[in-house]
């Protein structure tokens, strides 16, 4: 568009003629500008639309659709605002290196913000963990339930909602437990001293052995029964079994109780706390 240029002692009719056939390109402009914003947001719409339904149709994981079309849709906009802002006549570069200032400050601004939106961006990515996984990580452990760009969502046991930053969270150690589709179970079961171990060990893989939820056939997770520690006041055998990740801790609760009831019914008792007096006569 023409810069509107007025030097001294122009007559009146020129100064009109000027600014008249400047506001006829301004508006021209603008009419021209406003037809591409609304036909740009029409084309994006159906970008966006189009990119949905084939995300939908191929069952991409809900957070992660979730964010690509963010991410085009915000990246369209951008792109149609320049197209608009050039159609009016301003300086492109100008309107993009103050952009591009104003994204920095903003950044420095929300640094910590933006980690954990990078941290979320690779969780998607890289999915160390997935909705209704298991985890244990940052002091917490609970079921996930949403995975958010800046935010973790998950519930734990007691039903409490934890919300956990995604920059911390990836950076950090995680302990998935349901990654694997088996676990291993051990117990610590303290008998007293001149128990026979053998009948002790005989009880206890019995226990196992009939447990609906202990994998019995898998060479690679075998049933252990054993002698760990000779403690001060007990016999400490360990045992250790596999079960499905989702059994875990209905078979440790159940196998604790069986081995409470059946220990004492085949005569091999619990020890208490003890402690050995000598007096020494002067």
């Amino acid at each position: 568009m023409e810069s509107l240029k007025l030097e001294k002692g122009m007559a009146f009719d020129e100064v009109i003629s000027i600014l008249t056939r400047n506001l006829v390109e301004f508006i021209i402009h603008l009419t021209v500008a406003v037809l591409v914003f609304y036909a740009g947001r029409f084309i994006i719409r159906k970008v966006f639309n189009m990119t949905q339904k084939l995300m939908t149709k191929r069952k991409v994981d809900p957070s992660i659709m979730t964010f690509v079309l963010s991410g085009i849709q915000i990246t369209l906009y951008f792109l149609l605002t320049i197209v608009v802002v050039g159609i009016l006549g301003i300086e492109t570069s100008s309107f993009i290196a103050l952009f591009a200032s104003a994204g920095v400050a903003i950044g420095m601004a929300l640094s910590g913000t933006m980690q954990n939106f990078a941290g979320g961006v690779l969780i998607l990515l890289l999915r160390p963990y997935e909705v209704g996984d298991y985890i244990d990580t940052q002091g917490y452990a609970g079921t996930v339930k949403a995975i958010q760009l800046f935010n973790t969502v998950i519930t734990t046991p007691d039903n409490k909602t934890i919300i956990i930053p995604n920059g911390p969270l990836f950076t950090g150690t995680i302990n998935n437990y349901s990654r694997q589709p088996i676990r291993r179970v051990e117990w610590t079961i303290a008998v007293a001293y001149g128990t026979d171990f053998n009948a002790a060990k005989e009880v206890i893989l019995n226990i196992l052995r009939s447990h609906p939820n202990v994998i019995q056939d898998n060479p690679d997770a075998a049933i252990a029964v054993y002698l760990s520690e000779l403690a001060d006041s007990s016999v400490n055998i360990s045992a250790r079994a596999w079960v499905a990740s989702g059994d875990f801790w209905g078979t440790f609760f159940s196998v604790n109780e069986k081995i409470y009831v059946e220990l004492p019914e085949n005569g091999i008792q619990f020890p208490f706390p003890q402690m050995d007096v000598h007096l020494i006569n002067q």
